[in-house]
């Protein structure tokens, strides 16, 4: 395929160096390359790196450098990347005179999970995309009028979210005049083949709180942290005693490790896990399947919210398991992928699963081939937007 031009993905794979993010990252790059763009990737937004080793903010990037070096080579961009060390206003990968020449060459720029602040060197780009995967908070801060909000999102082009059920009548959030499209989070097949064997654990892999976003609106406050929901169905495993359940997840204190392993969890260290690409994968293609939550904020307003980590494990073959956030307004469900609400649905799950895991392990496949492809994801999110 011929070369159609030059894409810029903005992505914070560099500042939060764990393997899902960098692989959210590498399955849009795939998709780029793959549908003829010349794919390019910046980090520019100067927010302080993050170290897991030390779970903290740390002055020195040497480590989240040479961790976005290595996920970059091994999407194949080569020198296609740009880190900005804020702290000594220094460049890794191209250099400040190249990243501002990309801007000016390039046909689009998509800010994959909003992850910079546009600027006056982004407004170069005659196409510049926000991906919204992370659904219902900017709407609402938008809908409030905040004002950091609204010139954050209005210095785009196109506006797409993962809030499937935005704008319609299955989701109540206004969209203030915003035209957000629904898209979805893409898998590169090729790069997440499907595993063989059954696996014996199902997994997830999760941060067990998540603070400073909650959001109130219209009387409702909508919780941003994962554990609100996990702690309504942390007696599953307890439920299906023949079946083994495990997250690797690290909890904040030893009463809410007791409380977890109590209920029947078994609890794994996730550093080793989210260090490196293959790593991550490796144990996605050695679970069983997906038993997860999904975030309050995402689940009430019924927002047709998708995780980008449960579709790596639909590629990988693995049955998906996950709470109903209204998904199946593009997705079936019933056969790979359950979605439930409550205790017995979520069980009856589990079962179907081990009636028949062959078949759907099988079907999970064929839902990320014909509802999260890479190709027709990110080839349908392009053409909307005129390219």
């Amino acid at each position: 395929m011929r070369e159609r031009g030059k894409i810029v993905l903005l992505h914070f794979v560099g500042q939060m160096p764990m393997a899902g993010i960098a692989w959210q990252a590498a399955n849009y790059l795939a998709a780029l390359e793959k549908l003829g763009w010349e794919a390019w990737y910046v980090e520019d937004h100067g927010t302080n790196p993050y170290d897991p080793r030390c779970d903290s903010v740390v002055m020195d990037c040497a480590y989240n450098v040479g961790f976005l070096r290595a996920a970059m080579e091994r999407c194949g961009l080569g020198d296609r990347w740009a880190y900005w060390d804020a702290i000594r206003d220094a460049w890794h990968g191209m250099s400040r005179e190249r990243v501002r020449a990309l801007y000016g060459e390039a046909d689009a720029l998509i800010n994959l999970c909003g992850a910079a602040r546009l600027g006056a060197e982004h407004m170069r780009c005659p196409v510049r995309i926000i991906i919204d995967t992370d659904p219902i908070y900017e709407q609402i801060r938008y809908a409030k009028a905040d004002p950091a909000s609204r010139a954050y999102i209005d210095a785009h082009t196109h506006f797409f979210t993962y809030g499937a059920n935005l704008g319609s009548d299955r989701c109540t959030i206004p969209l203030s005049g915003i035209d957000w499209r629904p898209t979805r989070p893409p898998v590169d097949l090729d790069r997440w083949p499907a595993a063989e064997g059954a696996g014996h654990c199902f997994t997830t892999i999760a941060t067990w709180e998540n603070k400073g976003k909650n959001i109130e609106f219209a009387g409702d406050t909508y919780l941003w942290s994962k554990h609100a929901n996990f702690l309504k169905f942390l007696d599953v495993p307890r439920c299906r005693s023949d079946t083994c359940f495990a997250a690797a997840m690290t909890p904040p204190d030893e009463a809410v490790r007791r409380d977890i392993e109590g209920a029947g969890w078994r609890l794994l260290d996730a550093r080793p896990i989210s260090a490196d690409m293959a790593s991550y994968q490796d144990f996605i293609a050695r679970s069983r399947g997906e038993f997860t939550v999904a975030k309050d904020i995402y689940v009430r307003p019924n927002s047709g919210w998708f995780s980008d980590r449960s579709v790596c494990y639909l590629a990988s073959g693995r049955p998906v398991v996950t709470m109903r956030t209204g998904f199946t307004s593009y997705c079936p469900v019933g056969a790979g992928l359950f979605d439930y609400e409550t205790h017995d649905e979520a069980l009856a799950a589990i079962d179907a699963i081990a009636a028949d895991y062959p078949r759907h392990s099988r079907v999970a496949r064929e839902i990320a081939s014909d509802v999260f492809d890479g190709d027709r994801v990110v080839g349908g999110l392009l053409a909307e937007a005129g390219l």
